[in-house]
């Protein structure tokens, strides 16, 4: 387990959200550009990318569970996604990944399981697709269907079940693309395991700014959550059981309400594919009740206009969802449940999108050359689940206590201890200097190269720089500035800032160095005087960390902690 703070998190999490996020890179980059010129079969080429994606993963890591978590990321990371349709991208690619996962627990992970699951995967969208029509418009738009191709039938004396046919083709041509996608999944996995390779970033994208401002600055609210459920529930019971002026002036005023909140909302109305839709099919409404079923054809344009607002909470109901799930508060709801690692394997993922993204080549370029570009992405998951293991192990260790009390010893002794179990160490410490029984002032050390330089002293006849009583030597300032810097560029285990306090806090000393120091993987053991900590936490806006009073064995239960930590990441030698 890797912890997180006080947060764990499973290894089987952090590879599936490795994969999530590049199958939610794909998404996004390649679904933008497939959407923006309205290419056929989009949807089915990004799914058959994510079975791409998931199949040939598993040939380098072969848990079970992977597809679904991976799903679930992927599928909450499509939130990201510049385009405002969320709910149905989600729940595809949530369920594509149930289905690789179900069938390669029926069959194995073997050529039958994949393909089964790869074929299914890619159905689910055509299935899907039916589902939601049925969704929107309720079962009348079955039924509309259904009489329009019979009428067909009977108009062009076709002799052959046109109700159908066209569903079992699609079917067939949907299972061929799950067919292909699988095939070259298992391809892609073969050559993985087979001919690592490299991948080369020269083509990458360099616009990797996903997340929408208007997201970022938007007043969030549980009650509007559970309002918006209310108003969609109110909504489709007048629908079914008031008159139709009642429910047309009330989800008038619903979809108004929206509007007014929500800028996703209004997106939606502006589309022409929705009023397109909505004349459509009331005229087939009024065509089929008033000609084929020779009723009222005002009655059939009062159904049509019914289905058309059915599908106007529907679509915007979903909109307006999607924007208040969103919540930090509802995140952290999911992180008490029994999904409580998603949260994190999510914030895991969020961090690392725009890195993948940027990684993903231009679309033109996947489309000269899809599968080694696809080989060359997923080929350094291993490289990336040792950097998100190491990142997630990094930790700030604060040891504090009064003038004394003996911090320096315990950094001292905690040095020799994780030194002697063969664990990286660089950084600085300062010793006290006595003369007489007195402090006489402070050196600095070195760690790496043991290179110890005068650094405070007592001495009132100096024109050196002071703090307090002390004369400031500046070649030791230099000499530590220069520790820590050859520390970072080495990315040890762990990095030793010793006597963090008043100096650094007026923007001295250490200063210069130490918002660099912060930001690097390696774990990170301070020292400082108690009444520093806090002002010292603020001033570096420090998180993950954990302040340690002084203590006479401090250095032991320090050391065994690192090194567990350590042991969560460290590569297989």
């Amino acid at each position: 387990m890797i912890q997180m703070g006080n947060r764990k998190l499973s290894e089987k999490w952090i590879k599936a959200s490795i994969i999530g996020t590049i199958w939610a890179a794909s998404e996004i980059v390649l679904g933008s550009f497939l959407h923006n010129l309205r290419v056929p079969l989009s949807s089915n080429f990004l799914t058959g990318i994510g079975i791409i994606i998931m199949i040939s993963t598993s040939y380098k890591w072969k848990e079970r569970g992977l597809f679904w978590r991976a799903g679930l990321i992927c599928a909450l990371m499509k939130t990201m996604s510049p385009s405002a349709v969320i709910f149905g991208p989600m729940v595809a690619i949530f369920s594509q990944s149930v289905m690789l996962e179900l069938f390669t627990r029926v069959f194995g992970r073997n050529a039958v399981g994949y393909l089964t699951g790869a074929i299914f995967a890619m159905t689910w969208n055509l299935f899907q697709k039916i589902m939601i029509f049925i969704i929107y418009y309720g079962f009348n738009i079955a039924n509309i269907y259904a009489n329009l191709l019979k009428y067909a039938e009977r108009q062009l004396n076709i002799d052959f079940d046109l109700v159908w046919s066209p569903i079992f083709v699609l079917a067939a041509i949907y299972a061929c693309l799950g067919l292909i996608s699988g095939i070259i999944g298992m391809m892609v996995g073969q050559r993985l395991v087979r001919e690592p390779v490299a991948y080369r970033q020269g083509n990458a994208r360099k616009n990797s700014n996903v997340i929408s401002a208007d997201r970022q600055k938007f007043n969030y609210s549980v009650s509007w959550l559970f309002l918006n459920l209310g108003l969609i529930i109110t909504a489709f019971y007048l629908l079914n059981h008031a008159s139709w002026p009642v429910w047309s002036i009330a989800i008038a005023a619903i979809v108004t309400v929206w509007i007014l909140r929500y800028k996703r909302a209004l997106r939606q109305l502006s589309r022409p594919r929705i009023w397109i839709f909505f004349v459509v099919i009331t005229m087939a409404s009024a065509f089929v009740i008033g000609k084929i079923q020779s009723d009222d054809w005002i009655r059939g344009l009062e159904i049509g206009v019914q289905m058309n607002f059915r599908a106007m909470i529907v679509i915007l109901g979903f909109s307006v969802l999607g924007t208040e799930l969103y919540n930090r508060k509802v995140r952290e709801f999911f992180a008490r449940t029994a999904f409580r690692q998603l949260p994190f394997a999510l914030e895991i993922s969020m961090k690392s999108l725009p890195m993948t993204i940027a990684s993903v080549p231009e679309a033109k370029v996947i489309a000269r050359s899809p599968v080694s570009v696809i080989c060359s992405v997923i080929s350094q998951i291993e490289q990336r689940l040792t950097e998100v293991k190491k990142e997630l192990s990094r930790h700030i260790y604060i040891i504090t206590g009064a003038i004394g009390e003996g911090k320096t010893t315990q950094v001292r002794k905690l040095v020799e201890e994780l030194k002697a179990g063969n664990v990286s160490v660089k950084g600085i410490y300062s010793p006290r200097i006595m003369a007489d029984g007195q402090t006489a002032g402070y050196d600095v050390v070195d760690i790496d190269s043991g290179l110890r330089v005068p650094f405070l002293r007592v001495d009132s006849e100096s024109e050196s720089k002071k703090i307090g009583r002390y004369s400031i030597n500046p070649a030791a300032i230099e000499a530590g500035l220069k520790s820590l810097s050859a520390a970072m560029d080495s990315n040890p285990d762990v990095i030793v800032a010793d006597e963090i306090g008043k100096m650094e806090l007026g923007n001295e000393g250490w200063f210069e160095k130490l918002g660099e120091v912060l930001k690097c993987s390696s774990i990170l053991v301070f020292a400082a005087r108690d009444s520093f900590v806090e002002e010292i936490v603020n001033k570096f806006e420090m998180k993950d960390y954990s302040v340690i009073p002084v203590s006479e064995h401090l250095y032991l239960e320090l050391a065994r902690m690192i090194k567990d930590r350590i042991a969560n990441y460290r590569p297989a030698q």
